[in-house]
């Protein structure tokens, strides 16, 4: 593996007088003065999924990259899984051979994280979303990494403050959260930790850039963080009105699919992306959210082993464990049900994030559109309906459904204000 010494970055000591605003008194950190363009080796943690997808990204956009996992077994098939996507590209024209032999010889594989990690610009940890796990290992890598080595971590909804928590510089952890499939998902979130400096998060946010990813700003280290922190809402929601008995998964998916164009609809989409795995994220932001409270549907589908598509029945069923659009959503059922009660629980939690100062109302809509492949953004779709509608909507979601969803007072200020949408020129974007 190339040696890329620590010595040609600088790594600061500084004390209070230098400290940004949200470090604590008398803390002493390291200022990372380090560019973009100065990260000339990674480590990636974690072969699996994620792993050899970021590895692989890494790589193709020029990147020497070492992946790491616990047991050769587990090395050798992410690097199996990388040579058999590098092999697709390479069949359909997109590389060249000359190309596709660079990316790999670009790419190492070690079960020795301590050398992996001696001399490394930046650690991407891409592990088993275990809290106490990941604070096992980032305090290990901190103590055995350069100073100037920036720790980064793919978790997709635990604190990014609490994996820092056992480290000596938290400032030096980020959140880069990618999404699945990594190669082919261009969607990257930027997470800052309550002590992440403003360095740190600035070079992933280039480092990105320079991958020909598109990177969004997460300014706080909110629940769900800007992708879950709103997808999880309308979920939930749905969720809820079964628990009511109001109305049926397919009821609601025939209008989300036939009204809203949402290919999955709700439920399919929970069968498709795995309960379990929806309810894990769920239960985490019940906790950190006042008054949030899971869809005891979703739970009683975890307790079955219902899962979805991959245990063969979740709200739907399906036939060898494969995913089918289920053949009874029709018009007759969406007509029961108003779909844009879903769209407007996802503008309000997107108006809070914008009002905590959470991420832009540009990050927003660039999350949701190329993360979701939702053809228009959260809040330009708000914009469309007309702020003074969306407001209506959820106080009419609020008394018949769930307080919880009353409208926000960013939203109600806005339509005070005249800031209505694309009908009066300005709401969340100028028209």
């Amino acid at each position: 593996m190339p040696v890329y010494p620590a010595q040609q970055h600088q790594a600061l000591r500084t004390t209070e007088a230098h400290l940004l605003p949200f470090h604590k008194p008398n803390y002493t950190f390291i200022v990372i003065r380090m560019k973009a363009e100065d990260v000339k080796h990674i480590t990636v943690l974690g072969a699996g999924l994620m792993g050899h997808g970021i590895t692989q990204s890494f790589a193709q956009a020029g990147f020497p990259v070492t992946m790491v996992d616990i047991k050769d077994e587990f090395v050798q098939k992410g690097l199996e899984n990388i040579k058999w996507s590098l092999g697709k590209f390479l069949e359909k024209g997109r590389l060249s051979q000359a190309d596709h032999d660079a990316i790999l010889n670009r790419i190492t594989v070690s079960t020795d994280r301590d050398a992996a990690i001696k001399e490394t610009d930046l650690i991407v940890e891409a592990i088993p979303e275990i809290l106490s796990l990941k604070q096992e290992v980032f305090a290990d890598i901190e103590a055995k990494s350069p100073k100037h080595t920036i720790l980064a971590t793919n978790t997709s909804s635990l604190p990014i403050t609490d994996v820092a928590a056992t480290t000596k510089h938290p400032e030096k952890v980020v959140g880069m959260h990618f999404f699945s499939p990594v190669v082919r998902m261009n969607i990257v979130e930027i997470i800052k930790g309550e002590k992440t400096s403003d360095e740190v998060a600035k070079v992933i946010y280039a480092l990105t850039e320079r991958m020909g990813k598109e990177p969004v700003m997460c300014n706080k280290d909110v629940p769900g963080f800007i992708a879950n922190g709103i997808q999880m809402f309308p979920l939930n929601f749905v969720g809820q009105l079964i628990d009511m008995g109001k109305f049926t998964p397919e009821e609601i998916d025939s209008a989300t699919t036939l009204k809203l164009g949402l290919p999955m609809g709700t439920f399919g989409l929970l069968d498709f992306v795995g309960i379990d795995v929806v309810y894990n994220v769920l239960k985490f932001m019940t906790t950190r959210i006042p008054g949030m409270k899971m869809a005891k549907c979703l739970e009683e589908k975890v307790q079955k082993g219902e899962l979805g598509a991959k245990t063969g029945k979740g709200f739907y069923v399906h036939p060898g464990n494969r995913w089918q659009r289920p053949t009874i959503w029709s018009q007759e059922l969406a007509d029961k049900f108003d779909p844009q009660l879903v769209v407007v629980v996802g503008i309000n939690r997107a108006a809070e994030l914008v009002a905590d100062n959470v991420a832009s109302p540009a990050d927003i809509d660039k999350t949701m559109k190329l993360g979701f492949n939702q053809p228009v953004g959260t809040l330009e779709l708000a914009d469309s309906l007309g702020l003074d509608a969306v407001v209506e909507k959820l106080e009419f979601v609020a008394k018949e459904y769930n307080d919880f969803y009353k409208p926000h007072p960013l939203l109600k200020k806005m339509v005070k204000d005249g800031k209505l949408g694309m009908k009066a020129k300005q709401g969340f974007f100028k028209y």
